[in-house]
């Protein structure tokens, strides 16, 4: 519809022009001594036009001419920029499909010093990880460098790619370290950066610092509840373990685990295991035996002979009691019968050593099934069970190796 008003206004200038041009009747005259030059006025008027419009396209070429630098300069730079954009997006695409060579080529040709520090920073940190899973320690920590250099404001982006890179090169110390600058600079902790510095609490084996930090985590709902409680329990375990040269302090130590923990049967066999090491067997036993009544464990089963006490019968009495349900339990059966040659029990013993292997034969089993014939004086049956003994280690050793 514009279109047609914009004719139609055409169409009415041009009928006006040829009106007034046509009974416009006056004159124009120029006199320059000796020259007098007369011109009509229509004449007049459109030479005038004439004019204006050559000297509307001559100033409009001066002014390009004059801008044609700098509007060469600014294409070349959107060209460039454009190229690093293109680069920047080509080392992405690149390093999330695994071709780590072409993404830290192409991150690396996508630095440009025109760019925002931001896109500089995170090409250089591409590079950074593309050159880590290389191998390529030296140059990813040039990359780094660079992105330090270029974006000096960027430290969280920068200090938490420096610190997951050091963890997966098992350089928990230098991680720990970064983690606390990273820390102090910023404050509270976001979540990554707290599960970053739980896996260098892990690997510098600060257990106390890891039962901190996870309870840290469960409020902010950063693991499952499973993950978590495994966690923690493998992290008092090792607690336990470093305490057992102190038995006082192993003893201490167990108290203040809470009872949700203590029910965890894994965590029971390593603080029995440790009160074992150190001669404990009253609180050996008593874990053993709260934590089995609880939830049955074969392999906690199977701890309760290796401490005997002042009143070994009373032991089997209570192993006795598991067995009634839990009848096929070779570790069960393996430990009742290592309290009953204690007690010099042979035949009740030869019983529950025999079921034991029936269940599950076991290199174990068979080396104390032997030592019994040995002790009552059947050496034949004894060689037999310490070769068939000696088999069966031979064939698990084959399978780990």
């Amino acid at each position: 519809m514009k279109w047609v008003l914009w004719l139609l206004a055409l169409f009415a200038v041009a009928v006006a022009v040829t009106l007034a041009t046509r009974y416009n009747s006056g004159y124009v005259l120029v006199v320059a001594p000796p020259y007098r030059v007369e011109l009509s006025l229509n004449l007049l008027a459109v030479l005038l036009v004439v004019l204006f419009v050559v000297a509307y396209f001559v100033v409009r070429l001066a002014i390009i001419t004059l801008r044609l630098p700098t509007e060469v300069g600014e294409f070349r730079l959107r060209r460039r920029r454009d190229k690093a954009r293109e680069m920047m997006l080509d080392g992405l695409k690149a390093f999330f499909e695994g071709r780590y060579a072409k993404a830290e080529k192409a991150s690396a040709a996508a630095l440009d010093p025109q760019e925002p520090p931001t896109v500089n920073a995170i090409n250089a940190l591409i590079a950074a990880r593309s050159a880590h899973e290389l191998r390529k320690y030296s140059q990813r920590d040039e990359f780094i460098a660079a992105a330090e250099n270029n974006a000096p404001k960027e430290i969280v982006l920068r200090l938490m790619t420096q610190a997951e890179l050091l963890l997966d090169e098992r350089r928990s110390g230098e991680a720990l370290k970064i983690l606390q600058s990273l820390r102090a600079k910023s404050g509270r902790q976001h979540t990554a950066a707290l599960r970053l510095e739980l896996k260098a609490y892990q690997g510098s084996k600060n257990w106390d610092a890891v039962l901190d930090l996870l309870r840290q985590l469960e409020q902010r709902n950063a693991f499952d509840k499973t993950l978590i409680q495994r966690l923690r329990c493998n992290a008092h375990a090792e607690n336990l373990k470093s305490r057992i040269l102190n038995p006082r302090a192993l003893k201490e130590y167990w108290q203040t685990i809470s009872s949700v923990d203590k029910k965890d049967s894994k965590l029971a066999a390593a603080a029995a295991h440790a009160c074992i090491a150190t001669g404990d067997c009253v609180t050996a036993h008593q874990i053993i035996e709260q934590s089995l009544d609880g939830q049955w464990d074969s392999e906690l089963a199977g701890l309760y002979a290796e401490c005997l006490g002042t009143d070994v019968i009373r032991q089997i009495e209570r192993a006795e009691t598991w067995l009634k349900s839990n009848p096929n339990d070779a570790s069960l059966l393996l430990a009742l019968g290592k309290l009953c040659i204690h007690c010099e029990l042979w035949g009740k013993a030869q019983n529950y050593l025999e079921a034991s292997l029936s269940v599950e034969p076991s290199h174990p089993a068979h080396l104390v099934l032997a030592q019994l014939n040995e002790k009552i004086g059947r050496p034949e049956l004894a060689k037999d069970h310490y070769g068939k003994g000696l088999k069966l280690a031979l064939k698990r050793l084959e399978r780990l190796g």
